[in-house]
């Protein structure tokens, strides 16, 4: 018998986790203590159990694309195809639609969960494509003479001026359906998660440039790239890529083999970036977005 329930304990959240992790093994999985930062009215997490043995895990949430939803349905690849994905998805959107939400995303990357996907209305608006880094002897970038790359451990204040001077003004420059809406809050608590790891370009008094790392607990020697913004005025003076030279030299340092991202198809200047930085590709990311309530296809 299957059993849909909240997550609520530690012990629920290392589960949850852990199917995540057993489903999406190439992408940095927030810790508990993450996960427990980032609760909120919202937010839903719920696990699948199958006979007391806990078989999938989802979540609904606020998307940070405004306007929508965020749904994740995940089932061990093992116990697919027993209606435990289906399940929980209806479960998940009632949550979204009880909200108010009228519409949900949610992202996939194989044939099999897009063919889901389908079923249940989902129609693809988007594709992302994963770069990935390996990390050897890497060398620190000369010192810039326009402006000076800080951590946010050396100035832990300046994350919050990045919010206002960096992240807001260039949220909309992004390839996306809609601009980012990510309140303060959550830039605090879910964009980054080592102060050491976060690089920022200042001139005098202003941030004008982001980039850094998020380090995974689960696999310490793979990092995720962080947001990486510049301000419009100072694009073209190699900031971005100073900054991100400055997260691969501390990378390298720390013991970190591996670093990799996720670039929206239409971000070509982006993309463009990483491979002039010695990234290449790997896999594809289908964005779909679905009408609430979901119905499944006959």
């Amino acid at each position: 018998m299957i059993e849909i329930r909240a997550v609520e304990t530690d012990a629920d959240y290392e589960a949850w986790r852990q199917v995540r992790i057993a489903v999406l093994p190439y992408e940095r999985c927030p810790s508990v203590a993450e996960m427990r930062a980032m609760e909120s009215p919202e937010r839903l997490l719920l696990l699948a159990e199958v006979d007391g043995e806990v078989v999938g895990s989802g979540l609904s949430d606020r998307s940070s694309e405004g306007g929508r939803a965020s749904v994740a349905a995940r089932v061990r690849p093992e116990r697919r195809r027993q209606g435990v994905g289906t399940r929980m998805l209806l479960a998940l959107s009632e949550h979204a639609a009880g909200l108010g939400y009228d519409v949900a995303g949610a992202s996939v990357d194989d044939e099999g969960s897009l063919a889901f996907a389908h079923r249940f209305g989902f129609a693809e608006v988007k594709r992302q494509v994963e770069q990935v880094r390996p990390i050897g002897d890497e060398a620190w970038p000369a010192a810039p003479s326009e402006y000076r790359i800080v951590t946010v451990a050396e100035r832990p204040e300046l994350w919050a001026a990045a919010y206002e001077q960096v992240a807001l003004p260039t949220f909309p420059d992004m390839d996306l359906p809609k601009p980012l809406d990510v309140s303060a809050e959550e830039w605090a608590t879910e964009w980054i998660n080592d102060p050491a790891a976060m690089f920022l370009a200042v001139a005098g008094d202003d941030v004008i440039g982001v980039a850094g790392l998020m380090l995974d607990t689960d696999r310490p020697e793979r990092a995720e790239v962080a947001y990486t913004g510049v301000r419009r005025e100072w694009r073209g003076k190699a900031v971005a890529s100073t900054l991100k030279r400055s997260s691969m030299a501390w990378a390298a340092e720390h013991g970190i083999t591996e670093i990799y991202t996720w670039t929206q198809e239409g971000n070509e200047n982006m993309r463009r970036l990483n491979e002039h930085l010695g990234f290449t590709y790997g896999l594809v990311g289908i964005d779909v977005r679905a009408q609430l309530p979901l119905k499944l296809a006959e």
